[in-house]
């Protein structure tokens, strides 16, 4: 005989059980405290005044030492496990010392559920809402149609979908990049050269994205809760040509691109092996594009102390004699005021950075972030930099730079 009793188990989920199970752990003392204080406001509202008097003055022939001895323990007994148990402002710390202002974005459906997992769906929105316009925008100013790229490159931390808005040509030559961190909007540039390198005549679209929904944590694991103190939503698009016909009307011409990479470290050692790799990268980019006079001073001192093995601070070039304007990636606060330090930038190349004030740090898209503002600054000019009529700093870049605390309170 069949049961006809219904299935509890596949009629209730397990997680809201579980979910529900954690907050009556979670809550049990305050409901304990509820419980003895509706128990005593029951006894009282039973008593006369002639009641509360014969009352109070029991109590009182009744409190001794020990009472009170009691009494003062089981406060701070109390008191010690509300402070445990309470949510400690973790969080609100890394916001604090990240050097984001308030104007960062993050998407709306995070804030609506922050403690529920965010589903696939909610991040296709995000990502719909935020490049479609963007790529948009970009082929109107370049008089483009979609059929008229024959490269796509997509990158992003976390959540990578295949675009099939555009009705793109079905003989595109499209790549998607992910996981490769913040690196991966240089990396997706030089990508880009190359295929445009042996695809004559063709345009090459790079689409850089941070979306935020798949990979935000809800959870209080203070070592994961960094990331939500740094990273931000951001994106960007940009075009690039390798026809004779685009070069008077083009922005900036792509002359080097350069990736270094270092074989795996301890993790003990990340700190110091990021100051090796950007040593060793340095190392293989000065050749490029500082002069003949700059890279003998950089040999000659690289042979002193590995040949003669002479104790002397090696060599910084100075990249100021190559460059107008540096684009660092705005990894955080201590990263610009370590790479400030390390390439001897002034203030006036830093502050591009103001873009981790205003927008975080959008990962793969923050280069262009910085680039952007040294645009809506006017610094562009003709010879190195090229004027630009509208980006998203233009309604308020009059507003920057800005003084940038180094602990910011944050009010809700």
């Amino acid at each position: 005989m069949k049961n006809h009793l219904p299935n509890f188990v596949r009629s209730v989920k397990l997680k809201h059980i579980k979910l529900g199970l954690h907050y009556f752990i979670s809550n049990s003392l305050y409901l304990l405290l509820v419980r003895f204080l509706c128990i005593a406001v029951t006894h009282l509202s039973t008593l006369t005044a002639d009641g509360f008097y014969q009352l109070w003055s029991d109590l009182i022939i009744r409190i001794n030492f020990v009472t009170l001895a009691l009494s003062s323990v089981s406060i701070v007994l109390v008191s010690t496990i509300y402070r445990m148990s309470r949510p400690r402002r973790v969080y609100l710390r890394i916001l604090e010392r990240s050097g984001i202002g308030g104007k960062s974005c993050v998407p709306k459906v995070m804030l609506d559920n922050f403690k529920e997992k965010v589903s696939i769906g909610e991040a296709r929105k995000e990502i719909e809402g935020a490049l479609v316009r963007l790529i948009e925008e970009l082929l109107a100013k370049t008089g483009l149609k979609p059929r008229d790229i024959g490269v796509l490159v997509v990158n992003g931390s976390g959540f990578n979908p295949i675009p099939s808005f555009f009705n793109l040509r079905s003989s595109i030559l499209s790549f998607n990049l992910g996981c490769m961190g913040c690196s991966t909007g240089p990396i997706s540039i030089d990508l880009a050269k190359r295929l445009l390198q042996v695809q004559p005549n063709s345009h090459a679209l790079v689409v850089s994205a941070e979306i935020m929904a798949v990979s935000f944590y809800t959870g209080n694991d203070r070592s994961m809760v960094l990331a939500n103190g740094l990273f931000r939503e951001g994106d960007a698009a940009i075009l690039l040509s390798n026809r004779s016909s685009d070069r008077g009307r083009s922005k900036y011409e792509l002359t080097h691109t350069l990736r270094t990479m270092c074989r795996r470290q301890k993790l003990q050692l990340c700190l110091s092996t990021r100051g090796r790799v950007l040593k060793t990268h340095i190392t293989a980019f000065e050749p490029l594009v500082l002069p003949a006079s700059k890279q003998l001073l950089f040999l000659e001192n690289s042979v002193a102390r590995t040949i003669f093995k002479m104790k002397i601070n090696p060599y910084v070039p100075d990249f100021k004699l190559a460059f107008e304007h540096f684009c660092v990636h705005v990894g955080g606060k201590a990263v610009l005021d370590e790479m400030e330090k390390k390439v001897q930038l002034s203030e006036w190349h830093m502050v591009p950075s103001m873009t981790l004030y205003r927008f975080g740090n959008t990962s793969s898209s923050s280069s262009w972030y910085e680039l952007a503002y040294s645009e809506a600054k006017g610094r562009i000019r003709k010879g190195d930099r090229i004027w630009q009529e509208k980006n998203r700093w233009t309604d308020e870049i009059d507003d920057f730079p800005v003084h940038v605390p180094n602990i910011a309170p944050i009010n809700f």
